[in-house]
């Protein structure tokens, strides 16, 4: 009887492993990669954190290969959902460890994929491999004479190759053509765009656009052509804060001509559980649509801790580059075929379990418990230890359908430096409808990788009201927790109509604006949607727990048309009819 029982037991956690385990049809940002942490020594143990920014993706074969500072590596994915990760450091015995790869540049010609990293020095080699799978890469040439900080180099459809480059807060973005035999620089360096804070409120320095201390950043080049048309793409106002989006200028020429695009930022994350849109880059998948990724932010232990998150794109039919951030850390359809990207790519699974009550093992300090259901990635839950046996528990406040989970790891008191091959997260996932009685639900106890941003699928919804996870194995640090965040519907109804919503634009400043309205009645949240034609609002910011919004993005000159829609775990309600603000 007892063999039959663990046989039994057994195979039943075989199973929910591997019903959460298939194939997923969705992702959730920040994705989920294996994260290294900051090479660079000197930081105390408190300080010490994964970090990573200033993403590239370019399709090679039919797969998507992603870049990204400072990792020691870069990973390629077949869905865009997993990742696999090869090591490798584009590194000569002259340079320094954290040189790797910075802000790093590359494109593919043919069968072959090139790859540099930032620099001003001589003696930094162009990559070059025709089997990026594995660590097989050769010096196409041994020394780049372009000195370019934030490369970006761009094959254009005549066969002619160009490099846009540039990070300051005083000088331009530049550019210039590179020879494709020598892959040296030829003819003249010329100055394209510059930031203009004076007139474009999202280009102004500072967490809230208000910050006069020092000039903002503009940074991160990228080049896209579409329709023949190119489209400039930057960062800005600063990688450190909440507001860093991108902006786009279009022309007919690579070199110079260019225009601001009216609606900018075209790409921006603002509020919600993690924030940051900028310096990325914009790529297709085999259906030929659009997605860009970007460098979101944390910024707790330091200045640059920074993750990635991908975001559906796209032109419209008037040729506006457009990016969809609204629910843009709740999960998103990977791609499967041609989509209509203006209308995104949100599941429409609900947050269940924001502000709900919680129940942990143990507190370390003041990183109490309800941090891990506030949706701040800049705040955290932690336990007094690492140790097996350490648990979280979530009441969803009533039996809800349960469609994923997001378990975002927090790294507290992490004590590694540079990107470590061997860390793993080991868990088990419980669920129950009296907080008594449990069943598992996800069984990751043998997990050999390192998960920092897990995100389970279920295969199929659950119901459920209680959920808890339970440490098995840290990969650094104590048991500490960003973000316990579980996804599907709730039994209730969505929320109503939002009441009294009224936008006010400050008379000697128009790139501000005061949003209010009045709460609506069991929503916990608001998307605030605005853009530059009543059809066309791309730009949105979700707003948690408040009914106002003070809004700094706009742009001298412009008329602008918003609306708004209210949230709650059960649903979306209808969008308010949309208002002209002039």
């Amino acid at each position: 009887m007892k063999i039959y029982h663990f046989l039994t037991t057994s195979l039943l956690l075989i199973l929910l492993s591997a019903s959460a385990s298939a194939q997923q049809k969705t992702f959730c940002n920040p994705i989920n990669l294996d994260y290294g942490f900051t090479p660079i020594p000197n930081f105390t143990l408190e300080g010490r954190h994964r970090s990573t920014a200033d993403p590239v993706i370019v399709t090679y074969k039919d797969y998507f290969f992603l870049f990204s500072t400072n990792q020691w590596g870069y990973w390629y994915s077949k869905d865009m959902g997993s990742w696999t990760f090869v090591s490798r450091k584009f590194l000569k015995p002259n340079h320094k460890v954290y040189d790797d790869l910075c802000a790093p540049a590359v494109w593919v010609s043919g069968d072959t994929m090139f790859v540099i990293g930032s620099t001003y020095t001589q003696g930094f080699p162009i990559w070059m491999s025709t089997n990026p799978f594995k660590d097989e890469w050769t010096e196409a040439i041994d020394s780049s004479r372009s000195g370019a900080w934030d490369p970006a180099y761009f094959l254009d459809d005549d066969g002619r190759l160009y490099l846009h480059h540039g990070s300051s807060n005083t000088y331009p973005l530049l550019a210039r053509e590179i020879d494709r035999k020598t892959l040296q620089p030829i003819g003249q360096t010329v100055e394209t765009i510059s930031l203009h804070s004076e007139d474009h409120g999202w280009e102004r320095f500072g967490e809230y656009q208000d910050n006069n201390f020092m000039p903002p950043f503009m940074e991160g080049a990228w080049m896209t052509k579409h329709n023949n048309r190119y489209y400039l793409q930057y960062g800005a106002p600063g990688t450190e804060f909440s507001g860093y989006a991108d902006g786009v200028y279009y022309s007919d020429s690579p070199m110079g001509g260019f225009k601001y695009q009216v609606h900018n930022p075209f790409s921006m994350k603002a509020g919600g559980f993690i924030n940051g849109s900028g310096h990325g880059s914009t790529y297709q998948d085999k259906w030929k649509n659009y997605w860009h990724i970007s460098t979101m932010n944390i910024i707790v232990k330091n200045t640059f801790e920074r993750r990635n998150g991908i975001f559906p794109a796209g032109f419209d039919q008037d040729g506006v580059m457009y990016a969809i951030a609204d629910f843009g850390d709740y999960p998103q359809w990977l791609p499967d075929g041609p989509a209509d990207h203006r209308k995104g790519t949100f599941t429409g699974w609900m947050l269940l379990n924001y502000q709900k009550p919680v129940r942990v093992s143990s507190t370390l300090g003041v990183w109490n418990a309800n941090l891990a259901v506030d949706e701040d990635i800049k705040t955290y839950w932690s336990a007094k230890t690492g140790d097996k046996g350490e648990w979280i528990e979530s009441d969803l406040g009533e039996i809800s359908e349960i469609r994923a989970i997001q378990i975002n790891y927090a790294d507290q008191d992490a004590d590694y430096l540079g990107k470590q091959n061997d860390l793993y997260h080991q868990y088990i996932l419980y669920m129950s409808d009296d907080g008594k009685n449990w069943k598992v639900l996800v069984d990751k106890s043998r997990n050999k990788t390192d998960v920092p941003h897990d995100y389970i699928e279920l295969e199929k919804p659950v119901k459920a009201r209680f959920v808890k996870l339970e440490n098995i194995h840290m990969a650094a640090g104590k048991f500490a927790i960003s973000g316990l965040r579980v996804f599907g519907k709730g039994a209730g109804s969505a929320p109503e109509k939002v009441e009294g919503f009224t936008v006010i634009r400050q008379k000697d400043d128009r790139r501000n604006c005061w949003v209010k309205w009045r709460t609506t009645p069991g929503a916990y949240a608001y998307n605030v949607y605005y853009g530059v034609t009543p059809d066309a609002l791309y730009t949105s910011i979700m707003v948690y727990g408040k009914n106002e919004r003070y809004v700094k993005t706009l742009a001298k000159g412009t008329a602008y048309f918003f609306a708004i829609e209210a949230i709650n775990e059960n649903g979306v309600g209808p969008r308010s009819p949309v208002m002209t603000v002039e």
